[in-house]
């Protein structure tokens, strides 16, 4: 792909890596709910399952009116984030750790996510693009409800389940190492 050389470029590439993100996520998404536990977890992924899939919509309609191809290269930041949690998912096998981290690292794509929908919002607005600009500030105000509430279902419910049931020494913010011994830092 060429390098952009003008405003317009700029904000066609942005568009077209949300694009990519936006698909890639919405494919990751089922397999997330899959091996979630927490029903208000399933609740917002499948919410924001659907925002992407308005959003891809909405990107469509953007793309023909600014006469570009939306064709493009998978987006490697997203698609390093998702396998990365990906591989997170695979490997923990204590299922009170598995929410927790997926929810971490939804929230990684979500900061991603919000960054591209803020640049992309302030190019749409230096070139005039009201259906970009409208577009991205949904979306940003959409990502944001989205962050806020995974913040609160993480401390209010998902971290603290995940002490229940551990060592006395844990839960007072003690580490075991290998053999139930205490670890301590040198």
């Amino acid at each position: 792909m060429a390098a952009p050389r003008t405003p317009k470029d700029i904000l066609t590439t942005e568009l077209k890596e949300i694009y990519s993100a936006e698909r890639q996520l919405s494919r990751a998404i089922p397999k997330m709910v899959r091996k979630v536990q927490s029903e208000r977890l399933k609740e917002a992924l499948g919410r924001r399952k659907d925002q992407g899939a308005q959003l891809i919509e909405a990107l469509d309609q953007a793309f023909e009116e600014m006469e570009v191809t939306k064709a493009r290269p998978k987006n490697v930041a997203a698609e390093g984030l998702i396998e990365d949690l990906n591989e997170h998912m695979e490997e923990i096998e204590d299922e009170k750790l598995l929410d927790p981290v997926l929810l971490a690292g939804v929230q990684k794509l979500e900061h991603y996510c919000i960054a591209a929908w803020g640049t992309a919002r302030s190019m749409g607005r230096l070139l005039g693009e009201d259906r970009v600009i409208e577009t991205m500030e949904r979306v940003l105000e959409e990502g944001k409800q989205l962050d806020e509430e995974l913040t609160r279902l993480a401390e209010e419910e998902l971290n603290p389940a995940m002490l229940e049931g551990q060592e006395d020494g844990a839960e007072q913010g003690g580490r075991r190492g290998k053999g139930g011994q205490e670890a301590r830092a040198h």
